[in-house]
């Protein structure tokens, strides 16, 4: 391979194939109920220190989300019970939960440009959530604290 042929198949890497890994698109076909799931839990848990790795890996950081909260140390089935009897109605589709969550709210500190710089703080809260007619959540709108 001569050098200049190198320079060439350099080039077309860096131009084509480095700006592809670095997007970070949403699942094909993601429904409503799983991009909540994607972008407000976390069934594994977090910690405070976890925000910047799990925002970039749940797409959540490109650009840098000013906040975002997720909902940790509970089951899908306890939050999914918010859109029924674990929950009251607060105006529209959206319900209070009836007990507090463990929520992790990642906060960016830097710029709207990655790279972010989340900083998290946990704490147990109400949540309050839209759901659709199925009674699935699919919108985190706000935390309470009790």
């Amino acid at each position: 391979m001569t050098q200049t042929m190198a320079t060439l198949l350099l080039f077309l890497v860096v131009v084509i194939v480095v700006p592809v890994l670095g997007r970070c698109p949403p699942p094909a076909n993601e429904t409503d109920y799983q991009k909540f799931l994607r972008q407000h839990y976390n069934k594994c848990g977090m910690g405070t220190k976890d925000c910047p790795s799990v925002m970039s890996e749940r797409c959540l950081s490109k650009p840098c989300k000013a906040k975002n909260s997720f909902i940790i140390n509970a089951t899908t089935k306890q939050i999914q019970d918010v859109c029924g009897k674990g929950g009251t109605p607060v105006g529209g589709d959206l319900r209070q939960s009836s007990s507090p969550f463990q929520v992790l709210t990642c906060k960016n500190k830097g710029s709207e440009s990655p790279p972010c710089k989340f900083q998290g703080v946990k704490s147990s809260r109400y949540i309050v959530i839209a759901c659709n007619a199925e009674n699935y959540p699919v919108h985190f709108d706000e935390s309470i604290i009790p």
